[in-house]
């Protein structure tokens, strides 16, 4: 494991947590237009500053990249934080790292490290804490869609950390080909479910900005830097830092927490640690 990739990697999911505040500014807008403006504007930037396409293969295998990483993930994770708050949706991200441990074990046959196992659990039982808490509102539609977004971001995160880079292509070009096909394929999504957008006001601009350049450019392009030079897994852990930053928010902004959410909240600043640890990497099962 490479610490500083990780550290640089782990300033993405904080600001993530961020990012809820933002949907809050940019209302009326809906859930799933701010998710196609989010991807499309910080895709079309990093390709104006790349200037490079696809070739062969990588044009699909970007588009399905794109689907799972910006697509869906983006539009679900907004549909859920429309519905549970910014932080609660985000604390479903913690399933993510069991998720990609579950299908290492499984389709690639790698043994688990105990860390991993532990720091999984950890981030389960704090995310258990948090949701399930008295007091929390938590609809169907929030968790399910909260749920599918985990889904699609630990596939996505899967298929980048065994594809790689493109040869002749920089990682930042492969981050740019991705939003840019996640936020094509959201625009029909959201004339459909959102109606037509709502013109935005002058004040409302900056906060798109920072939702863009911010938010996803360089989040995304520290992100996938950090996937390439550790593992989905170890980076997967870093997730947890996106709902520890968003419930931030929310208590400046006057939310109280009861004691079973404190408690979630240290359960996964733990997990984080327990996952960040340098360890041996796993060994492959053969049989």
């Amino acid at each position: 494991m490479r610490l500083p990739a990780l550290l640089i990697a782990a300033a993405a999911p904080i600001s993530w947590g961020t990012s809820y505040v933002v949907l809050e500014h940019l209302q009326p807008v809906g859930p799933t237009s701010a998710a196609a403006l989010r991807a499309l504007g910080a895709g079309l930037l990093l390709l104006l500053l790349v200037r490079q396409w696809p070739r062969g293969e990588w044009w699909w295998k970007s588009a399905l990249l794109g689907t799972l990483n910006f697509g869906l993930f983006f539009s679900t994770l907004f549909i859920s934080a429309a519905h549970l708050g910014g932080g609660l949706a985000a604390t479903l991200g913690a399933l993510g790292p069991l998720l990609i441990l579950a299908f290492n074990r499984v389709a690639l046959r790698q043994t688990p490290q105990p860390a991993a196992l532990q720091a999984g659990g950890l981030g389960l039982v704090g995310v258990a804490l948090l949701v399930l808490s008295p007091g929390v509102q938590a609809d169907a539609v929030g968790l399910l869609t909260g749920l599918a977004s985990v889904v699609a971001a630990s596939g996505g995160y899967l298929l980048a950390g065994a594809w790689g880079t493109p040869p002749g292509a920089s990682l930042l070009a492969l981050t740019a080909w991705q939003l840019c096909w996640g936020g094509l394929l959201l625009v029909p999504v959201a004339w459909w479910l959102d109606g037509p957008m709502p013109a935005l006001t002058p004040a409302q601009l900056p906060w798109l900005a920072y939702l863009i350049v911010v938010g996803t450019a360089l989040a995304y392009a520290l992100w996938f830097r950090g996937i390439r030079e550790t593992s989905p897994v170890q980076v997967s852990l870093l997730t947890r830092l996106s709902p520890a930053a968003a419930l931030t928010l929310d208590l400046l902004a006057g939310r109280h927490l009861g004691a079973a959410q404190w408690a979630g909240l240290a359960l996964i600043a733990a997990s984080v640690l327990l996952g960040a640890w340098p360890h041996r990497p796993a060994r492959a099962a053969y049989s």
